[in-house]
């Protein structure tokens, strides 16, 4: 049996762990390292791809960073959080408001450290980063078009520290870059509808509250329509393997998606789509591997 402080301890690490949203951390770690051997480096060996020390640094400074990024963002929103995610706030609230800033600034120090070993230019990269989030936790997130649209920059942003570092800029990545901001800003938008009661009490301007609901699924309809334009690129104008069958499935997934949009009314409405986007984005990530199912035999 664990004793008491035991027990304390374990509920310290899971709130910190539900603070930074360590499972989210762990899908970018995974995405990172599978755009890097599938798509950036795939003329280059496996081993020497895998055992990147560079790589490995810039990836742990994207986590670190996010990670940090999460911890500001949950900082400036804990009153808002209490409306919308009770459950998780109350869980987060479990470490204490100076703590997570110690580790906020912790993670920022450590994430400048990692880039340094890899080049001043990674340094500025992140140091720019750091910034961004926390100007968008504190400023932008409450403006509506800005504060979506920033967001779901920087959620790619990590990606681009991977692209610069194998100075592989092919039309192909960034049509996939595309699909995924596409993506990411309709479940930037869905969240809004989820948490617009948060929102309204706390005085954030988001497009939900400014425009009302039916405007924001308007512009979601919209946005799943642009999807279309990536989706069909990259299914005929770019060698993508047996990835085709994320692109297909992601197109029903939409279809699905809209028609339970304009039924929505509820939280749980609007909880159920923005799971569905999630998964789109989870399914995305594990499915680089079909883009050549025998990369990893031929590049032993």
């Amino acid at each position: 049996m664990l004793s008491r402080r035991q027990k304390h301890i374990l509920l310290k690490f899971f709130s910190m762990f539900s603070v930074v949203r360590g499972y989210n951390i762990l899908i970018v770690v995974i995405a990172q390292y599978l755009t890097s051997i599938y798509i950036l480096a795939h003329n280059k060996p496996l081993k020497q791809v895998i055992l990147d020390i560079n790589l490995l640094m810039l990836v742990l400074a994207s986590a670190a960073t996010i990670a940090g990024g999460y911890i500001i963002n949950n900082f400036y929103d804990s009153e808002k959080d209490l409306i919308n995610r009770p459950i998780k706030s109350k869980l987060d609230r479990l470490v204490s408001q100076n703590t997570k800033l110690s580790f906020y600034f912790v993670l920022n120090f450590l994430a400048v450290i990692m880039a340094s070993y890899v080049s001043f230019k990674a340094v500025l990269f992140f140091s720019i980063y750091i910034f961004g989030i926390w100007f968008y936790s504190h400023k932008l997130k409450k403006l509506p078009f800005v504060g979506n649209l920033t967001s779901a920059i920087l959620t790619i942003t990590p990606f681009f520290a991977i692209f610069m570092y194998y100075k592989n800029f092919e039309t192909v990545i960034f049509v996939h870059a595309i699909f995924l901001f596409l993506i990411i800003s309709m479940r930037e938008l869905t969240k809004d509808l989820e948490n617009i009661k948060g929102d309204m009490a706390q005085n954030y301007s988001t497009i939900s509250v400014i425009y009302g609901e039916k405007t924001s699924k308007i512009m979601l309809t919209f946005l799943a329509a642009l999807t279309l334009i990536p989706i069909y690129l990259l299914l005929f104008k770019f060698n993508v393997g047996h990835m085709y069958f994320f692109f297909y499935l992601s197109i029903l997934l939409l279809i699905l998606f809209l028609l339970l949009l304009w039924y929505s009314k509820t939280k749980t409405h609007y909880l159920i789509l923005h799971n569905i986007l999630k998964f789109i984005i989870l399914a995305g990530v594990f499915s680089i591997l079909l883009i050549d199912v025998t990369i990893i035999l031929n590049r032993i």
